[in-house]
């Protein structure tokens, strides 16, 4: 199974993502970066780690993965947290970048449940569920963020693990079942995860 963990700085990634796309879409990934550092500011990952490796994690999955080059999906990606999880909201995402960028963001936000725990974990699986529905680019961007969260799931807690690997594998890998690539890569994911099951 291929580990997507390479590009954790921006120092890091811009001159690998300047090797392998255009200037200019460079530079406005490098402006959805900056748009997401800003709101994002010192938050942490469940692991402890910057939230920014997280961003940055999905778009190398996209880019040296699924070999992505679209700057509208690569931007989305990088933002894709930015809603749900800052004082951000769409229209924040679409003066900045445009409808399209903000559309895409819109479809990866889990809706807020306004209830308990319960009610929290139901709104998460209805929202999972309706990405049947979405379009193809918000579906990759939603693959990528997944593979990041899932490439280091042995980090959380057994009962976490079991609970992500069951989710994943009923909502998330038949979205990848038509995509080459991402269907590939959860193959792989799931054979090294079984003992979850």
């Amino acid at each position: 199974m291929e580990l997507f963990t390479d590009w954790h700085t921006w120092a890091r990634t811009d001159p690998e993502l300047r090797r392998l796309l255009p200037a200019a879409d460079c530079d406005v990934v490098a402006k959805a970066v900056a748009f997401a550092i800003r709101y994002h500011g010192d938050q942490r990952r469940p692991t402890g780690a910057p939230y920014l490796e997280h961003l940055l994690e999905a778009l190398e999955v996209l880019v040296r993965g699924a070999a992505v080059t679209d700057p509208d999906v690569l931007c989305a990606a990088v933002l894709h947290d930015v809603v749900e999880d800052t004082p951000c909201t769409v229209d924040d995402v679409r003066r900045e970048f445009g409808d399209r960028v903000a559309s895409l963001v819109d479809w990866v936000t889990i809706p807020e449940s306004g209830g308990g725990k319960g009610d929290k974990k139901a709104a998460k699986e209805a929202y999972l569920a309706g990405l049947r529905g979405a379009p193809d680019d918000a579906i990759m961007v939603k693959l990528a963020d997944r593979v990041s969260n899932v490439q280091t799931l042995r980090n959380l807690s057994l009962p976490k693990q079991r609970d992500y690997y069951a989710q994943t594998v009923r909502y998330i890998m038949p979205l990848a079942a038509s995509r080459d690539w991402f269907a590939r890569w959860y193959r792989c994911w799931q054979e090294e995860h079984r003992d979850l099951a």
